[in-house]
């Protein structure tokens, strides 16, 4: 979330990589810039963190200037029910230290967000297009709605290796494998500052709920946090042997 979690990425990440063995990590890059959106050069900041690919959301577009980047680097995958002829990538596979193949896919739900195409039947599409590339395939859930997140980690139950939710910045205690193999949480967190809401200052949106009034959009300052999950996965066969959270302070 904005200037404070691109720092606590910059300065966490990599020990933290290097201390759980992670041989892929994944960053959401959603609010990177300013807390709306990404660029291309705080992309840039996530990739020397130690991301190897980073997803996005509802805030996509939100730098315009982006979208021309999107259609060149294919570390960053955007969620792939956008409307055809959107510029980025749904999904994309890449390599892990170990050398396997890591299918990351981004999805958005529509409950309470963009009327967008079904990430339902988007996940199917793209499922069939991987094919037999790689047997890991992890998702990123973007949605407000927690019944659409687990709804979606019931549906991919057994046919990827994790579904994990993001968007609403608050880290969830649901973290489990699904009877079929597949990890699952509805929301990995924030990285950002401790004292917020949502990373923005508690005053300013304490201020819009009392009055109905939007104020000046600016981002807390103060002591920060990492918060993600690491997933353990067997690579034969593409199902997750665990999940745990994880939270860092700065």
């Amino acid at each position: 979330m904005g200037s404070s979690g691109r720092r606590a990425a910059g300065r966490l990440l990599a020990e933290l990589r290097s201390r759980l063995d992670c041989g892929f990590v994944i960053v959401n890059g959603e609010n990177a810039a300013g807390g709306l959106g990404i660029t291309e050069p705080t992309a840039h900041e996530l990739f020397a963190a130690g991301a190897d690919v980073l997803t996005l959301g509802n805030h996509t577009f939100a730098k315009r200037a982006v979208a021309a980047y999107l259609a060149e680097e294919p570390r960053i995958v955007r969620p792939a029910n956008y409307p055809p002829g959107v510029a980025g990538f749904g999904w994309g596979v890449y390599e892990a230290t170990s050398g396997e193949g890591i299918a990351v896919v981004s999805l958005m739900g529509r409950t309470f967000m963009d009327p967008i195409d079904c990430p339902f039947r988007a996940a199917d599409a793209v499922l069939d297009q991987i094919g037999d590339q790689t047997r890991i395939v992890i998702v990123d859930m973007h949605a407000e709605a927690t019944s659409e997140k687990a709804a979606m980690g019931w549906y991919l139950d057994g046919r990827v290796s994790a579904v994990i939710g993001t968007h609403t910045h608050v880290q969830t205690s649901d973290q489990r494998v699904l009877p079929r193999g597949t990890a699952y949480i509805t929301d990995i967190g924030m990285t950002g500052v401790v004292d917020s809401v949502l990373g923005l200052p508690p005053s300013a949106v304490i201020e819009r709920f009392l009055t109905g009034v939007p104020g000046k959009f600016e981002l807390a300052e103060g002591p920060t946090r990492l918060q993600g999950a690491l997933i353990e996965i067997d690579g034969e066969t593409g199902r997750a042997i665990s999940i745990e959270r994880i939270e860092e302070a700065e």
